[in-house]
């Protein structure tokens, strides 16, 4: 193991240093990103009716999500030319992509292994910060 760098190495280096990377795993540091996306996954949806789905999210939190999701590219909004005017908010095809590609696969993987997850997080949160970690 000299110091000479693989292509996976530098595959790795390069992707960890790539601001797309960074971009897309941005998308989940705002808790309601993804739980908004998520509501919006069976089709457009009016403003009440996305919060009525989502339950436990205030107006003014789900105004900034939606702005930053817009803003991302994910959700589209639609005006419809009625009176009293109605909107709708829906998935872009690539908010879709997000939704059916890894938002897919990291539902499937929090099913598989939440449980683990919880359990090991609620052990750390029991062990003194000085204490040795046991498995």
């Amino acid at each position: 193991m000299g110091g000479e760098m693989t292509d996976h190495d530098a595959l790795c280096h390069e992707l960890v240093a790539d601001c797309r990377l960074r971009a897309a795993t941005d998308l989940f540091v705002h808790t309601w990103d993804p739980v908004v996306l998520a509501a919006l996954r069976g089709g457009p949806r009016r403003r009440r009716e996305l919060r009525d789905a989502i339950g436990g999210i205030s107006d003014k939190v789900l105004t900034e999500t939606v702005h930053r999701l817009r803003a991302s590219g994910l959700v589209d909004r639609h005006a419809h030319a009625e009176a009293p005017p109605r909107v709708e908010y829906a998935l872009t095809s690539l908010g879709q992509s997000l939704v059916e590609g890894p938002m897919t696969a990291l539902g499937r993987w929090a099913i598989d292994h939440g449980d683990e997850l919880l359990e090991a997080q609620e052990s750390a949160a029991r062990t003194p910060p000085d204490s040795p970690v046991t498995p």
